[in-house]
């Protein structure tokens, strides 16, 4: 917004502190997903709430795990094949709240 009144006080956007969140406090989604893949599967786990470092590090720690590759962007992280239930598996090790969902 622009005024040309010079008494005018712009209202600035209180920017929320950067609290981290705790892994208990993460509600995760773990789901098979074979869309637009080539009929390739793969382990999607969506509802990650932290930054891209924290995102990284979780999808490395679970490729390692599981032995695969993958990728993480957008709050998602890709595992390459079927490993929901090792995932979970994991993820609950770390104290996350993990549903399984679809299918």
């Amino acid at each position: 917004m622009y005024s040309t009144d010079p008494s005018f006080v712009y209202e600035e956007e209180t920017i929320a502190n950067d609290e981290p969140i705790s892994n208990a406090q993460q509600d995760l989604r773990v789901t098979l997903d074979k869309k637009n893949r080539g009929g390739k599967a793969v382990t999607l786990i969506t509802g990650f709430r932290g930054g891209d470092e924290k995102l990284m590090d979780l999808a490395k720690m679970l490729k390692t795990k599981c032995g695969v590759g993958g990728a993480a962007k957008d709050g998602e992280i890709l595992i390459q094949g079927d490993f929901r239930d090792k995932v979970i598996l994991i993820l609950q090790k770390e104290e996350f709240k993990v549903k399984k969902s679809g299918g």
